[in-house]
Formats: structure tokens, sequence, C-alpha cells
């Protein structure tokens, strides 16, 4: 299914195959030899997504862009089952495995892996021919691996990242702070009641 969100299309290379349940909304550009499957979501919510040659989004994988952090994914990159990519940017041919996550800001090397259930966090630089192991975490510029038993060693480098401040431009010491993120984000993708089915 495709959509035009806030007045822009997506762009889909006549070499390239989007299974007819996946859903392709706003400012996508999908190049050459893509392959889209199965309930794949790629949505431009103000920002940019583009997807080089061959990429191979997988089943229910979620591709998001913000205004402020569009998505770059490189050729010959495949991005696994039920792996997210928000507002991040992907080298060439890096393999992102089933269930991965890659946030904001965030930038993984050419040639990497992120291994099954693995997470590249918020701002986050992983050098070309990086791996981050099944279920760990790639915390920091550089990044820096840690095994999840590691809570407090990962809570000390991502605090500093600043998830709220740095996706939702709200202070962590806010007291109402869920109340403020909800209701600002809620009226951002409220957005998509104007969408128009293009499919």
């Amino acid at each position: 299914m495709q959509f035009e969100h806030l007045g822009a299309r997506p762009r889909i290379h006549p070499e390239a195959v989007v299974a007819p349940t996946a859903v392709v909304s706003g400012d996508v550009t999908i190049g050459a030899g893509c392959q889209v499957l199965h309930g794949a979501v790629l949505t431009a919510e103000g920002g940019p997504i583009t997807l080089d040659e061959n990429v191979i989004v997988m089943e229910n994988a979620l591709v998001r862009a913000s205004a402020t952090h569009p998505v770059h994914i490189g050729s010959h990159v495949l991005v696994g089952p039920t792996a997210s990519i928000s507002g991040a940017t992907v080298a060439e041919e890096v393999f992102l495995a089933t269930g991965t996550r890659v946030f904001n800001g965030a930038r993984v090397g050419r040639r990497s892996e992120v291994r099954i259930n693995a997470v590249v966090h918020l701002r986050t630089v992983l050098p070309p021919e990086s791996t981050v192991p099944i279920g760990w975490v790639a915390v920091g510029d550089p990044a820096q691996m840690f095994s999840p038993d590691r809570h407090e060693e990962i809570w000390a480098l991502q605090k500093d990242l600043d998830f709220p401040g740095f996706v939702f431009g709200l202070d962590r010491a806010t007291p109402d702070l869920m109340i403020q993120l909800t209701e600002r984000y809620g009226a951002a993708l409220a957005r998509h009641a104007l969408d128009r089915r293009l499919d």
C-alpha cells in the first residue's frame, strides 16, 4: 500500500518489488532491485527515507524517518524480519539481523553486522566492518559494546545521549514528561488522518 503523506509521494524504481501488504508512506525513495516484503512499513514522518539499490527489507520490519532524522540505507543491505531503523544512516553491505534496533542519529558503517536482537543506540557511530553480537548493545561515538546484563554501564553512556531531548525536544526532568511527549508526538502522528492512498 502506498500513501501520500504531508504532500509527498513514494518513488519506487520500476525494478523494485514491494509486497501488496507492505506500507510505504510519504517521502520514500526505493531504488532498483530492492525488495520490500509483506508487512514491512516504511514511513517518512516529515523527513525522507532513501533505499539505494538492492536493499532487502524483510517481513514486518519498520523504517521510520522524522523531520529532524532522515533515513538513508546504502546498497546491498539486508534488514531482517521485525528489525527497526529510526532516523539513522546505514552504509553499504550491512546485515541487520532479525529483531535488531537502530536508533535516531546512529550511523552503521559499511560491511557491519548487527546480529539477532542487538541494538545500535541513539547517536551511536558503528565503524565499518563492526559486529554487534547477538543481543548486545552498541552505545556511543565511537561505539562501545555491552552485553545486555551490563545495564548500569549502558545507562551511564545512554543517559548523556539524552533520548527524550534528542528525539522529542523534551527535558527528561520535566515532571509531566510522558504527558507532553504523548500529546506532542500524538499530534504529529495525527497528520496521517490526511493521508491519501495511491494504489
